[in-house]
């Protein structure tokens, strides 16, 4: 019989483990729990940093559910935001000529090559509004973990 502490969580582990994010209210976002566990390597970007920092200190075996404010975790919402995209700059930059409707999630093209994504709020005869706050911003969030492995 080993005497050996469980190994703990650092900033570049390599952990198996059960996840759930979930609304305030208890609704799942989206979980492992009940499927296979996740194998991730922290610091690669496959957690939200803010959920990463969650796991850091914890030990092999541990199972624990942290509270998150808005703030602490995908920001208050930003009414700036929400903006007007004229038809032209839409088609330009996204699916051109597309049926879009109120609540579709639209990717766009961004400066740099990159891409970012906004939900359709209404559509106008020559422009339509977006916001691009993400989705789970302004909600309080609740984060469970149960540590299966960490190497």
């Amino acid at each position: 019989m080993s005497n050996a502490s469980p190994a703990v969580v650092t900033e570049s582990a390599y952990l198996t483990l059960h996840y759930r994010l979930s609304s305030a209210d208890g609704t799942d976002i989206v979980t492992t729990f009940g499927t296979n566990p996740a194998t991730l390597m922290l610091g690669q970007n496959q957690l939200a940093p803010f959920l990463e920092e969650r796991l850091l200190g914890m030990a092999e075996g541990e199972h624990k559910t942290f509270t998150l404010s808005a703030a602490d975790g995908f920001g208050e919402r930003n009414p700036e935001l929400i903006q007007w995209v004229s038809k032209a700059t839409l088609d330009e930059n996204s699916v051109p000529d597309a049926d879009y409707k109120a609540g579709d999630l639209v990717d766009f093209a961004a400066p740099g090559g990159g891409r970012f994504a906004g939900m359709l709020r209404e559509m106008g005869e020559d422009a339509a509004l977006f916001d691009f706050n993400h989705p789970l911003a302004g909600q309080s969030l609740q984060f469970e973990v149960k540590l299966l492995s960490v190497l």
